[in-house]
């Protein structure tokens, strides 16, 4: 029996397919995945729980245990703890940005992002607004927690305003870290880091009050500016006589310190990000 092979010639139709003259732009990308974070975290209400009961307990232990036994002036304790874990919380809650571009890598998703014609930096740019978004909800919470503003209510709107841009600026450092840990385990490790900043400064007790040689330290570094300024604009008109300094005083240095984080690990991360 024979087989008969028949062949078919197809010629081949060439489609035309235009390519994009551009991509997205930096604000579509930053907003698409900074609303695609905030869907998370409402959809992960662990988060935000956590936040508010993390804000809680450190006003708590430390207004309750140990304000007792701290020293704070003409200030009452309590005047002087809430701005600096207002300021503090900013960084605190940034953190989390660690873990979550580490489990964002673990998970494809920014390698899905890059293939797409979209600018890297703005991809970063929306995770970090969307962890600043969560600095603001913590912060209230601080806030809200028995604590009356001397200042007025337009210096307490500045207050927050600032917390959020400390938040921000803070936001760029976690996020090179869960770049650089590549993993959630290892970023949570590496945030801990963060620690000591929050502790040698002036955000719990005052810097007269650490030995000499650490004063000097803790009264150079970002985070003592940030809560001073807020601290001197809750505290109103006996601020600068109780601190030595005046809000502005404190917040130019915040700002300059906040202004150098970004330039720094922006292109950090950046860079980070396009070569993984």
């Amino acid at each position: 029996m024979n087989a008969v092979t028949t062949t078919i010639a197809i010629e081949p139709v060439g489609v035309a397919v235009e390519r994009p003259e551009r991509g997205a732009t930096a604000a579509a990308t930053a907003a698409t995945v900074a609303g695609r974070t905030l869907r998370k975290f409402v959809r992960t209400p662990q988060l935000i729980v956590v936040g508010a009961l993390t804000s809680a307990m450190f006003l708590l232990i430390f207004r309750y245990v140990f304000g007792g036994a701290i020293d704070t002036g003409a200030v009452s304790y309590v005047d002087f703890l809430i701005p600096g874990l207002a300021a503090a919380g900013a960084l605190f809650s940034g953190m989390g940005a660690a873990v979550g571009v580490a489990e964002d890598l673990e998970s494809g998703l920014f390698d899905r992002l890059r293939s797409l014609p979209v600018p890297r930096s703005a991809i970063l740019l929306g995770r970090s607004l969307a962890d600043t978004a969560l600095v603001g909800w913590a912060t209230a919470i601080t806030v809200a927690l028995g604590f009356r503003i001397h200042g007025g209510v337009p210096a307490a709107l500045l207050a927050f305003v600032l917390c959020l841009v400390y938040g921000a600026a803070f936001t760029w450092p976690f996020i090179t870290m869960g770049l650089v840990a590549g993993t959630a385990q290892a970023a949570q490790g590496m945030s801990f880091l963060a620690f000591p900043i929050v502790f040698v400064s002036s955000a719990y007790v005052p810097v007269e009050s650490m030995p000499s040689w650490l004063q000097p330290i803790a009264e150079h570094q970002p985070l003592t500016s940030m809560v001073g300024s807020v601290r001197a604009l809750a505290l109103g008109d006996d601020a600068e006589g109780v601190l030595g300094h005046s809000a502005g005083w404190f917040a130019v240095r915040a700002l300059l310190w906040s202004a150098a984080i970004v330039a720094v690990f922006v292109p950090l991360a950046t860079r980070k990000f396009a070569r993984r």
